[in-house]
């Protein structure tokens, strides 16, 4: 026999647990990508494979970033930008953070968005820098959203200490210039549980 109360209330209970419940990211629909340029005129887009993140009830977002997983296709360059720029043995991980307001997420409809502008906190090399992010969140369904940069976010390798490696990987590649200004873009796919 079909009991409406408990269905009822089983359906209340799962419709309010996005509002209190965390945000863990979704990596496999994740994506952390930056753009290089070398030699004053060719841009190439990498990316990092594996990131972890959380959106705690009270707002409080994380992002960590392991550098070991960082993918431009060319293996070579891969394991120098591990070793000679990143330096994965002493700094394996870049942190992200940022303090949301919930409210206006949880109560967007299914497919609805909302633009925000708040600041960021990076962590990397043992520096750490904050910025404004341009961000557009989207309510996906009840139980996840994305955050997307509506603009890249644009890091100075002078600010994180790492103008020396990216001066070691234009000499190892043979390279006339490598910028030092990369910008960064993300779309993240958060899920409550």
């Amino acid at each position: 026999m079909f009991c409406v109360k408990p269905l009822a209330f089983a359906l209340l209970a799962f419709a309010a647990l996005p509002a209190h419940a965390a945000w863990y990211l979704d990596n496999e629909s994740s994506r952390l990508s930056f753009v290089t340029t070398k030699n004053t005129e060719i841009a190439e887009v990498q990316r990092f494979l594996v990131l972890h993140g959380k959106v705690d009830g009270k707002g409080a977002a994380q992002l960590q970033v392991e550098l070991e997983s960082v993918n431009s296709a060319v293996p070579l360059r891969d394991e120098r930008m591990r070793n000679e720029l990143f330096e994965i043995k002493t700094f394996p991980e870049a942190l992200i953070s940022a303090q949301i307001n919930l409210q206006p997420i949880n109560d967007l409809a299914p497919g609805a968005q909302i633009e925000l502008r708040l600041p960021i906190s990076v962590t990397l090399h043992g520096k750490t820098q904050t910025y404004s992010a341009e961000l557009l969140a989207t309510r996906l369904d009840d139980r996840r959203f994305q955050v997307v940069t509506l603009e890249p976010v644009v890091l100075h390798a002078e600010d994180f200490d790492l103008a020396p490696g990216v001066a070691a990987l234009r000499k190892a590649a043979g390279l006339a210039s490598i910028s030092l200004s990369v910008p960064v873009s993300a779309v993240l796919i958060f899920t409550a549980r």
